[in-house]
């Protein structure tokens, strides 16, 4: 009977406390901090990729236009869970959900020189695997769905987020990474598959109706609205290069100052102490 019960213990599907979830993220950061860099760069072209699955989910529903703008909303956020489901459940390298390294860079088992190489290695695969998703999603004439409707959802994404004010971009940014950590914050106290994907539900599909931010979703989002752009959809010039990089400068600023902000929170609240 000791056994069962010790079995059972073992298979338990309970989610950890908070305690135990910041505990693992110190040690997740670790893991993430020492991967070697060409992993971690596919890794995160895998993350970037799977972003641009959510993205191109949720155009292709906006793509029928005669919904009203709560549902179009909504349930557009329920298809871009996609993209984070895919990042938690078969694991890659987020740069938006890896800002909660801060957690073991604040106990002092990464250094600064770890924590801003996985940044920058992980930011840069993020961004090739969103263009590689990008061509391949465009070479299929998804764009081409509901006569054309599709690819003019992109290009009316895409331009809207280029003419965002900066500090309206900013905060937009910092309050999606607020939702988007917090996601991944239930994934790290989840144990099941299931639980991982309902926990994301919510957070995620949050920001995308709300209309916020998300650096590694813009990856895809602005080139492929460019280049649709660029082939006859939407307003001559509704997007250039530049704007292009405008936001996901800002973006990506803001997106790390949301991440810090649920990780030192957390880390502030249950970090302990290392007995010696």
């Amino acid at each position: 009977m000791s056994i069962v019960k010790e079995d059972l213990a073992v298979v338990s599907p309970d989610a950890l406390a908070p305690a135990a979830t910041e505990a693992k993220a110190e040690n997740i950061g670790v893991t993430k901090a020492s991967m070697p860099a060409a992993k971690c760069f596919v890794s995160a072209m895998l993350a970037g990729a799977f972003i641009g699955f959510g993205g191109m989910y949720f155009c292709t529903f906006l793509g029928d236009t005669t919904m009203a703008f709560g549902v179009q909303r909504v349930v557009g956020g329920l298809c871009f869970c996609l993209g984070l489901c895919l990042v938690l459940c078969c694991g890659a390298e987020l740069f938006t959900g890896n800002v909660l390294m801060v957690c073991a860079k604040a106990s002092k088992k990464i250094t600064f020189g770890g924590l801003f190489r996985n940044w920058g290695i992980v930011w840069l695969g993020n961004l090739a695997g969103s263009l590689l998703a990008m061509f391949i999603i465009f070479m299929s004439n998804l764009q081409g769905m509901n006569g054309g409707a599709v690819g003019e959802a992109f290009v009316s994404v895409a331009a809207g987020k280029v003419a965002l004010a900066p500090e309206v971009l900013i905060f937009k940014a910092i309050l999606c990474n607020i939702l988007v950590c917090l996601a991944v914050w239930i994934g790290f106290s989840s144990k099941t598959t299931a639980d991982k994907v309902l926990g994301i539900l919510l957070p995620i599909s949050a920001f995308v109706a709300c209309g916020f931010e998300h650096c590694v979703a813009n990856m895809f989002f602005l080139p492929m609205g460019l280049v649709l752009n660029g082939v006859g959809f939407g307003a001559a010039g509704a997007i250039t290069l530049g704007g292009v990089a405008y936001n996901l400068v800002l973006a990506t600023l803001g997106n790390i100052i949301g991440g810090l902000l649920v990780g030192l929170a957390y880390w502030f609240i249950y970090h302990k102490k290392q007995e010696k």
